[in-house]
């Protein structure tokens, strides 16, 4: 009887048990979580096959098909796809702007014979989802017997600014009997590259030879250089390839040959003219001008624009000669306006004037008087404080000097017609506050150069927007010290002014001249208020 109980309680626990099991199965399967959806794909488009094949021989197909492992589309593909030797007429590529597995090139041109072709894609082609680039995807064939396997590599400069433009077309002409100089202002490259957005370029699949090494910005898009609208960079001397040094290419804008630009009226008494080149020792003559006529021209800062003032008894129109050196222009003016220009002005300072800095007022209109007893500074007591004032020699401006006070507050006050313009206009009430700080609440900056070649040199203190806060001229080793700096950060900009101008001088293709030289140089510490920082840089000509 006791082994039937004992039996009975064992099969109950395993009964018990059982149910245990499957009911912790059950909970365990019924637990919701998240699928992880496999790990992300961060590889690249892979070629699968290519018709004709990759580097084929004697072609002579005019439909290219590649196949990838993966949709793929292609992004700013007017941009990136640089095709060398250029073709006149471009492939019709498809599809653009849907996703697939295959990309049509149809070609419709005439393909030059024994030629090496190189569609580089840049970085267009991505796969559909992830957007994983294929870098610098290429197709190559030759219309003849071999594959041309030689490059050339460099990279770009901008020859006075800090960072050269994007998008720069690298090209290479044949260095012939049959180059001349104007061969890039009429004919296309054998073989071109594109710096794309960085500043490395790199010319593949070229034959052994003579070569001329061009940059330019290409505005037209069309391998032609425009000198009114493109940066040019040349090497030159030619190239011989194989060669295996690497290139830099120096853009600049040339400077071009001194053009009229159609005159219009502003304002009555003032024609504004527009122009190219430059406008040193421009003459403006007036050929219909009653004897009571006189005139003034002004340059536009920041602008390739003349202003020319008149006086005197004029009808409806004005007969111009605009001459400079070899180049005169005649040019009619209709005139039709009936009011003058309002006389305007504002200040050089908007809050505070530097200590070694002077208070301008500027005009908009040439400025031919001062009244100095309408005209009164005073500091923060209102004590009158001595002053000259001096008008421009360009006529913009008049100079307020004084003995400037450290940590003082003035304000300046023109009573009207204490300025007078050239048309004889006069101003009205104008008040200017401003203050004097302390030399603490400046820093300064004291530098060396050593390994100058050649003086002189022309030193730029540029803020962080650019700016130049300050400049002097080293005609010898010695030390240069800036003062009055406000904190912040700068460079400086060292121009190696080889014709002793002043300033910097761009270069010319046609005659085969390098703009001068401009090394920037990145000061490492930040200037701070009250404290001076010592440096010494070895300068480059490269």
């Amino acid at each position: 009887m006791l082994k039937l109980i004992h039996k009975y309680f064992i099969e109950q626990k395993k009964v018990i048990f059982l149910a245990l099991f499957l009911s912790i199965l059950l909970i365990t399967c019924a637990k919701r979580s998240q699928p992880t959806g496999g790990e992300k794909d961060e590889q690249p488009p892979v070629l699968l096959k290519a018709i004709p094949a990759e580097e084929t021989t004697n072609f002579k197909a005019d439909e290219i098909t590649l196949t990838f492992d993966e949709f793929i589309k292609l992004k700013d593909l007017n941009k990136q796809l640089i095709i060398s030797p250029p073709l006149k007429n471009k492939p019709l590529i498809t599809p653009v702007g849907t996703a697939s597995k295959k990309l049509q090139i149809s070609i419709l041109d005439t393909l030059k014979e024994n030629t090496t072709y190189v569609f580089n894609f840049g970085q267009s082609v991505m796969d559909n989802n992830e957007e994983n680039i294929y870098p610098n995807f290429k197709y190559v064939f030759s219309t003849g017997d071999i594959i041309d396997s030689l490059k050339i590599n460099g990279k770009v400069k901008d020859a006075f600014k800090k960072e050269p433009e994007e998008y720069i077309t690298v090209m290479l002409y044949p260095y012939d009997e049959q180059f001349t100089d104007s061969t890039i202002y009429k004919q296309q490259p054998t073989y071109v590259a594109n710096t794309l957005d960085s500043i490395a370029w790199e010319i593949t699949n070229i034959k052994v030879g003579k070569y001329k090494l061009i940059a330019i910005k290409d505005k037209a898009n069309n391998f032609i250089f425009k000198p009114l609208s493109d940066q040019i960079g040349f090497i030159k001397e030619p190239v011989e390839l194989p060669a295996s040094q690497s290139f830099t290419l120096n853009m600049f804008k040339e400077e071009a040959m001194f053009t009229v630009i159609r005159p219009f009226e502003v304002a009555k008494n003032h024609i504004q003219i527009g122009y190219l080149g430059n406008s040193d020792n421009v003459e403006i003559t007036a050929l219909n001008q009653p004897d009571d006529f006189k005139s003034y021209i002004s340059k536009e800062q920041d602008k390739d624009t003349l202003n020319y003032f008149y006086t005197g008894a004029i009808s409806d129109s004005l007969q111009l000669k605009i001459s400079k050196a070899q180049i005169t222009d005649t040019v009619m003016v209709k005139l039709r306006k009936k009011e003058l220009d309002s006389l305007k002005f504002s200040s050089s300072v908007s809050r505070f004037l530097t200590p070694n800095d002077t208070l301008k007022i500027i005009g908009n209109t040439p400025l031919t008087n001062i009244d100095t007893s309408g005209i009164k500074l005073m500091d923060k007591d209102t004590l009158p404080v001595k002053f000259k004032a001096t008008i421009s020699k360009d006529n913009r401006w008049i100079s307020i000097d004084f003995d400037k006070k450290y940590n003082q507050n003035y304000k300046l006050t023109v009573m009207p017609n204490a300025i007078t313009n050239f048309m004889q206009e006069a101003n009205d009430t104008l008040q200017y506050k401003f203050s004097v700080k302390s030399p603490e609440d400046y820093g300064k900056l004291s530098v060396n150069f050593k390994g100058v070649k050649k003086y002189p040199i022309i030193i730029q203190l540029l803020n962080e927007k650019d700016k130049i806060t300050a400049q002097q001229t080293g005609r010898e080793e010695v030390t240069h010290k800036f003062i009055f700096i406000e904190p912040g950060k700068y460079w400086l900009r060292i121009i190696f002014d080889e014709n002793n101008n002043g300033k910097w001088d761009t270069g010319s293709y046609l005659h085969q001249r390098q703009p001068e030289k401009v090394q920037y140089i990145k000061i490492s510490k930040t200037i701070k208020a009250n404290w001076e920082i010592s440096e010494t840089y070895i300068l480059s000509r490269e």
